[in-house]
C-alpha cells in the first residue's frame, strides 16, 4: 500500500532534488518508522488517507518509546517532505502534516546521552573500589538492556542467562520479559559476581539479588539515582542524568541506528515475552540480533575485534 508511493518519493529526491544517497536513506527511514507504527498498531491506511490525528498519535508513540525531541523533529521533517511530494504529484489536495508539530513533552523526558557521553560517564567509575566494579556492571546493564531502575534493582542471579546473552526481567504489572544483553555488560557482571560480590556478607533473603549494597542488602532505587548523579558530575556532564536517561539513550541509539521499532518496543517491556521463548521462539533471536547489529556498545566491540591481529 505504501511502497509505490515511497518508491516514487525516492525517485523524486534523487532526480528532482538531487539529494545525496545518505540524505535519501534518512528520509526513507523516517517514512519507514511511520509505516512501522501503522503496522504495529494494525492500522490499515493508505498514505493518501492518513489524518493529522493519526500522525500525531504516531509521533506521541515515538516520544513514549524514548526517541528524543530532536530526533522526533527530524522524523517530522521527513514525513512533511514525503507529503509535499504527494501534493506536487497531485496525489493529494490537502496536506495532513500542515499542523503537525513536535509534542511539547520534551521537558518530561530525561536527557538522552550521546554514546561519547555514555563512555565518559563509565570512565568516571573508580574500578579499584569494590563498589566501582558493581557500579560499572550496573550502568553497563542499564545501557545494554534499557531497564527501568526498579527492574535493575530487582534483577535476580537465577534470571541471568549470560551464556546465551539474555536476562529475564520482571517489569510493570509483574510481567516477565526476556531482554538481550551485550558482551560488554556480561563481562562486567561476571567481574562483579566473581569478585566484589563474593566478599560481601549477604543478608538473608538477598542471596539471589544481583546488585547489593555494602551491607549485603538489595540496592534502593534512590541509591542508584545518587550513584549516577555523582558519576555524571565527575564526568563533567551537565545534562540532568538519571537511571531513566540510560533507558531513553538505549532506545534512541537503537532507533537512530536503524533498528526495528517493534523490536525496541518489546525490549522496553511494552509487550510481554515468556520465559520459554528463550528456547523456542524466533522473536527472541531477532531481538538479540537487533541489539548486536544496532547497539553502539556492540558496534564498538566489533571495530576493536576487527582491528586486533589474529592469534599466532
Amino acid at each position: 500500500m505504501w511502497q509505490p508511493y515511497i518508491k516514487g518519493f525516492h525517485s523524486y529526491l534523487l532526480l528532482e532534488r538531487s539529494l545525496s544517497g545518505n540524505t535519501i536513506d534518512a528520509y526513507q527511514r523516517d517514512i519507514g518508522k511511520l509505516v512501522q507504527y501503522f503496522e504495529i498498531h494494525r492500522i490499515n491506511v493508505s498514505p493518501l488517507n492518513v489524518t493529522l490525528d493519526q500522525l500525531q498519535d504516531a509521533i506521541k508513540w515515538l516520544n513514549e518509546l524514548g526517541l528524543d525531541v530532536r530526533s522526533q523533529a527530524r522524523i517530522i521533517s521527513g514525513i512533511k517532505a514525503f507529503y509535499k511530494y504527494l501534493l506536487l504529484e497531485d496525489l493529494l489536495q490537502t496536506d495532513p502534516t500542515e499542523l503537525l508539530e513536535t509534542p511539547r513533552l520534551g521537558r518530561k523526558i530525561p536527557a538522552v546521552l550521546t554514546f561519547d557521553e555514555i563512555q565518559q560517564l563509565l570512565a568516571a567509575i573508580d574500578l579499584s573500589e569494590p563498589h566501582g566494579v558493581r557500579n560499572r556492571a550496573m550502568l553497563e546493564t542499564l545501557y545494554a538492556c534499557g531497564l527501568r531502575v526498579s527492574e535493575l534493582t530487582g534483577l535476580r542471579i537465577s534470571n541471568l542467562y549470560l551464556d546465551i546473552g539474555f536476562v529475564k526481567v520482571l517489569g510493570k504489572n509483574d510481567k516477565e520479559r526476556l531482554v538481550p544483553i551485550g558482551e560488554e555488560a556480561v563481562k562486567h557482571i561476571r567481574f562483579y559476581l566473581d569478585g566484589a560480590r563474593r566478599h560481601l556478607k549477604i543478608k538473608k533473603d538477598n542471596e539471589n539479588i544481583l546488585f547489593l549494597n555494602r551491607r549485603g542488602s538489595k540496592l534502593s532505587r534512590i541509591m542508584v539515582f545518587l550513584i549516577i548523579k555523582e558519576l555524571a558530575k565527575l564526568a563533567g556532564i551537565e545534562k540532568s542524568v538519571s537511571p531513566h536517561t540510560f533507558r531513553h539513550s538505549f532506545a534512541t541509539h537503537l532507533i537512530e541506528g536503524g533498528a526495528d521499532l517493534k523490536a525496541v518496543q518489546d525490549m522496553l517491556g511494552h509487550e510481554s515475552i515468556t520465559t520459554t521463548e528463550i528456547y523456542t521462539h524466533l522473536d527472541t533471536e531477532y531481538l538479540r540480533e537487533t541489539v548486536l547489529n544496532f547497539h553502539p556498545r556492540n558496534l564498538e566491540m566489533r571495530r576493536k575485534n576487527a582491528a586486533s591481529p589474529p592469534d599466532a
